[in-house]
């Protein structure tokens, strides 16, 4: 008898359950079809929670595929052709060409398919194209249907997508459960005077940001406003881990499609409470700093200093004038260091980097400190590897841009395979850059690289940054004495330290 893999493939977890006939259903179908032909089952493979445009991201299909190159498989065998794919684009066809190439059979009920044929070729092609088609309808109609419930004033969705102290019953209708009581109480306050979305959210039970999307909801006078809607396009999908069900992108309604009808009788408050709301928090929002056209950035260093006392960040604060002060002092009061003026310190750190910095003594010593611990590490086979996994995750990378540009894959699936190889070589170029460098580099090439640093305290904030952020120093201070100043070990490198005049290397 012929050795096939048997697929049986469910789209959501409920379907799955063992109150649900579906896979039951698949496995004796297929069992038939096995009778029919003369084959074997070799290994059954079941899918659940999986689109049928999602089928490539599973771990089970790319084992059935790995299966599928051994010469023991004759085929594959399922139920209904939309068990194996429903394609939403062209690069879901490549599943097709793995059957090519593995000249394996595809058997349903009503027969094999042998892509390999051209007759199964033209075939295969048209049953994939109607599963693709079908499954755009079925998302059509259950669109349609759930548009002209929400139209009703009805719950299209489960009762996941209720706002906070909301409920629904089918009959009922919406109404407000007991703890909507403790949003009539922020409202009031928020009236008062008392407008800091933390402390509300606090009496609610909720994150800040979740305070004031509360408050925006004009479900609390009555009304379910539905101004967004799900993508139901193709770039509109992605896929959950594994390529398991997720939801879809959220979109803005055109203007005739956006709903606003009256769920509740009874609002939880006036109109008039609710509209004054808005406006002060159009008020606040207008008047926040980051709202602010022409707000001025005054800190230089933030995000580069760190208190030598507690290991903690330095954060920026202000009481009635610039600060930089500890994390540990100023959020968790576990530490003693001294709140430290703004121009005081970038004053004292300004004078750092356009002396220190420049200074051949100084680079000396970093040269001979970096050169010691080369000898007594193993960092140069570190070194080699590293190099070597981020040459090869460079190729990889252009293998897939060609892959992309021979029409193999999707541009969804490109942006997802390149974002993990990013991903990676991100972090090993991070692991890299705090590797002990190259012993023969030259101090001399250091001394000319760092030279424009002498002029560092005249420069703008803005041309401070930059170079911040190319160099990422860790700068480790409290009470105004700067402990330690530690400077990105990519700059001490032959290769990248110093590439043209005037010229710098791009930030980490």
């Amino acid at each position: 008898m012929k050795k096939v893999l048997e697929l049986i493939r469910v789209s959501t977890e409920a379907q799955a359950a063992n109150d649900r006939a579906s896979i039951p259903a698949q496995r004796a179908v297929n069992r038939r079809t096995c009778a029919q032909y003369g084959l074997e089952i070799a290994k059954s493979i079941e899918i659940s929670d999986v689109s049928g445009a999602s089928v490539l991201l599973a771990p089970e299909i790319q084992q059935l595929l790995a299966l599928m190159q051994s010469p023991a498989i004759h085929g594959v065998v399922t139920r209904e052709f939309s068990r194996l794919m429903r394609p939403e684009n062209f690069a879901d066809y490549t599943l097709l060409q793995a059957f090519v190439e593995s000249k394996t059979i595809l058997y349903l009920p009503e027969g094999p398919i042998d892509f390999t044929s051209k007759t199964g070729r033209l075939m295969g092609t048209i049953r994939a194209a109607i599963a693709g088609l079908e499954r755009t309808e079925i998302l059509e109609r259950i669109w349609t249907a759930k548009e002209e419930k929400r139209r009703r004033g009805e719950l299209a969705q489960s009762k996941i997508v209720l706002p906070w102290g909301v409920g629904y019953e089918k009959g009922r209708g919406f109404y407000y459960k007991p703890e909507a009581e403790r949003v009539r109480e922020a409202f009031r306050r928020f009236l008062a005077g008392d407008q800091s979305y933390v402390e509300l959210a606090k009496l609610v039970g909720v994150t800040p940001r979740g305070m004031h999307l509360i408050l925006r909801n004009p479900i609390w006078i009555g009304w379910r406003l539905i101004d967004k809607k799900r993508d139901t396009s193709a770039a509109g999908r992605y896929a959950g881990v594994n390529g398991r069900q997720a939801d879809r992108r959220k979109v803005a309604r055109a203007p005739e499609d956006v709903i606003r009808i009256k769920v509740i009788a009874d609002g939880l408050i006036s109109e008039e409470e609710f509209q004054s709301v808005q406006r002060i928090m159009d008020l606040k929002q207008s008047k926040h700093w980051r709202s602010r056209s022409g707000y001025e950035h005054r800190f230089t260093y933030q995000g580069f200093l760190t208190c030598s006392r507690c290991g903690e960040p330095i954060y920026t604060a202000f009481a009635r004038r610039d600060y930089y002060a500890c994390k540990g002092r100023r959020s968790t009061h576990t530490c003693t260091a001294m709140y430290m003026g703004r121009e005081r310190l970038e004053a004292l750190l300004d004078v750092l980097f356009a002396e220190r910095v420049t200074d051949a003594g100084f680079l000396e010593q970093c040269v001979e400190v970096m050169r010691r611990r080369a000898e007594q590490s193993d960092a140069d086979l570190r070194i080699q590897r590293l190099t070597s996994q981020i040459k090869a995750l460079r190729e990889k990378r252009g293998r897939v841009i060609e892959t992309y540009l021979e029409g193999v894959i999707s541009r969804e699936d490109r942006d997802r395979i390149l974002s993990t190889i990013d991903r990676e070589l991100k972090a090993d170029q991070d692991i890299l850059m705090h590797e002990t460098p190259d012993k023969s580099f030259n101090v001399a090439d250091l001394i000319e690289a760092f030279a424009p640093l002498a002029d560092f305290a005249c420069w703008t904030r803005d041309q401070k940054r930059s170079v911040l952020t190319a160099i990422t120093p860790d700068i480790r201070c409290a009470d105004y004495k700067i402990e330690s100043l530690g400077i990105n070990p990519a700059i001490f490198s032959s290769e990248n330290s110093h590439r043209d005049t005037g010229s710098w290397p791009p930030p980490a």
